[in-house]
């Protein structure tokens, strides 16, 4: 998973932007609200706590395991103490978004939490063409899109194919491979889930993963083979993820954006509306 208008554009095109992602009332309350199902959803047996939303895949890899949500800080210590002695012995992250108390990051600094980085959350209106104005290839190896295609995938080998794209982009170690496919196979919330396959001379180059829930289109594990980046593919797979929210009636979409992602998602008119602190505990 990993900002916001154009990327020619001025200071009033990113204000205008932003004042139509967040038309719909409640709009942020619904990204965070898909953001949880998305991250929960990586563990079958979890569900909404009262002091903390957590989630344990098992699978040793923090993007898939941690906590999304703290309800209150009243009682932050046990809290912590709890968690982790139900994530021991695996990676995991603690995501502190708007949907937390404010004082949560401190809490939690108080507490043996590290601050990794901070995450833009970025939201563009559903309501505008999924390709404003043309999406030009960057400079570099030229463009793959005349033999591109982006198909849906379901299940079978395209699945095993799009999780090992996605897991050697995020040096994800091989051996995880099986036990994520089977995961994604096997999600409750699949009926939500639309995933995408960037297809290239018939293997598969490029991922994404949209969740369209709660009036959002989520998107996620937007990756492109390391051999055929800078080509178009991540643009084509951008396209696709939010025709695909449409398709399905969603209102905005929204991303968690990494820094080399944020410039694209400018050219497809998202915008930084929020962010998201991640911290780590040690083990």
């Amino acid at each position: 998973m990993v900002n916001a208008a154009r990327a020619n554009g001025t200071p009033h095109d990113d204000r205008t932007q932003a004042q139509k992602a967040v038309q719909e009332p409640d709009v942020m309350a619904s990204v965070f609200a898909n953001f949880r199902q998305y991250l929960m959803g990586w563990d079958a047996q979890s569900r909404p706590g009262s002091v903390v939303d957590q989630f344990r895949s098992g699978l040793a890899t923090p993007q898939f395991n941690g906590v999304v949500r703290m309800r209150s800080t009243s009682a932050v210590g046990p809290a912590v103490a709890a968690v982790r002695r139900d994530l021991a012995g695996l990676p995991w992250w603690w995501w502190v978004g708007p949907d937390s108390p404010e004082d949560t990051a401190d809490a939690l600094q108080r507490h043996g939490g590290r601050e990794l980085t901070v995450l833009p959350v970025m939201v563009r209106s559903l309501g505008d063409p999924a390709d404003p104005g043309g999406t030009p290839t960057p400079a570099g190896s030229g463009d793959a899109r005349a033999g591109l295609r982006v198909e849906t995938v379901r299940d079978g080998e395209r699945l095993a194919e799009l999780v090992w794209t996605y897991r050697t982009s995020m040096g994800i170690a091989p051996g995880l491979e099986a036990e994520m496919v089977r995961i994604e196979s096997r999600r409750e919330d699949n009926p939500d889930i639309i995933r995408l396959a960037a297809v290239l001379d018939g293997r598969v180059v490029g991922s994404t993963v949209v969740i369209t829930a709660h009036g959002v289109a989520g998107i996620f594990l937007v990756h492109v083979a390391e051999a055929h980046r800078r080509r178009g593919i991540g643009a084509a797979l951008t396209v696709a993820a939010l025709r695909a929210g449409q398709e399905r009636g969603m209102r905005s979409a929204a991303l968690v954006a990494s820094p080399a992602g944020e410039p694209l998602y400018r050219r497809f008119g998202f915008t930084t509306l929020s962010e998201y602190r991640l911290f780590a505990f040690p083990a």
